[in-house]
Order: C-alpha cells, then sequence, then structure tokens
C-alpha cells in the first residue's frame, strides 16, 4: 500500500510539472509570458494610478477589483527570468541575472506592497489606498531603476 501511495504521489508531482517545463520550452517563451504578465500588471495598475492622483474618481469597488487583481499578477513574472532569457526583445538588464539576489528582494517587496494595495482598498478607505498605491509604485519605480532598460 505505501508503495503504490509513493508511485501514485510521485507520478502526480512529475505530471503537475510538465506543464510548467513545457510553457518556457525556449527563452522567447518565457520573455513573451513575463512581459504579457507585466501589460497586464500595468494596465490594472494603472486604473488604480488613475483614481490615486485624482485624475479619476475614487471608486472602491473598481479599486477593490483591480488591486485584487494587481496582487495577483504581482506572483507571476519572475519564474520567467530563467536562464537564457537575457537576450531578445526585452528590457531586462543583465543586472537581474548578475544581481539575482538583489531582484528577488525586489520582487518580493513588490508581491508585499501589492497585497497591502488590496487590503487598503478593501477597507474603501480612499486615503488607505492612496498610501498603499504609493508605496506599492514606489516599489515599481525601483525595481524598474536598477533591472529595466529605458
Amino acid at each position: 500500500m505505501k508503495k503504490t501511495f509513493l508511485s501514485t504521489l510521485t507520478l502526480a508531482a512529475i505530471a503537475l510539472s510538465l506543464p510548467a517545463a513545457a510553457q518556457f520550452a525556449k527563452p522567447e517563451d518565457a520573455i513573451k509570458y513575463r512581459k504579457s504578465a507585466f501589460t497586464l500588471t500595468a494596465a490594472h495598475f494603472g486604473r488604480l494610478g488613475a483614481m490615486a492622483t485624482g485624475k479619476a474618481p475614487f471608486d472602491a469597488k473598481v479599486a477593490s477589483d483591480n488591486a485584487e487583481i494587481v496582487a495577483n499578477l504581482s506572483k507571476l513574472p519572475w519564474a520567467a527570468f530563467g536562464e537564457g532569457t537575457d537576450m531578445g526583445d526585452t528590457k531586462a538588464k543583465a543586472e537581474i541575472w548578475k544581481q539575482a539576489a538583489s531582484f528577488k528582494e525586489h520582487s518580493d517587496k513588490f508581491q508585499a506592497e501589492a497585497v497591502k494595495l488590496a487590503a487598503a482598498a478593501k477597507t474603501g478607505k480612499e486615503d488607505a489606498f492612496k498610501a498603499a498605491f504609493t508605496a506599492t509604485a514606489g516599489t515599481c519605480k525601483s525595481c524598474h531603476d536598477d533591472f529595466r532598460s529605458k
């Protein structure tokens, strides 16, 4: 029984990992994936930015919905910065791979602030939302300054 269970568990683990490995069969696939994730993030973050800067009226529901999407999207692009994805149609600087620990810190900070942004937006309090937006935007700028070519 124990042997059957372990065999089944091993096969399940292999089956679950295959789609992830196949997803980035080529470096270009990973680059397209991360660019798409960042494009979606920017679209939803832009809606939040319009409210945070007064270019659009604050709408608690819209803010909450978009902040939740940003929090979810904030987890996606990082796995697509693998080996061989430093060349091609990308604005990623070589520093991403040379300073991997620092890049990871930046991505972790962005993810943490995105979660705080979603929580602040859910309160419906505009001031809390604006403060959380500013903090999250700061993590974006910091990472772009250090790791993204113009």
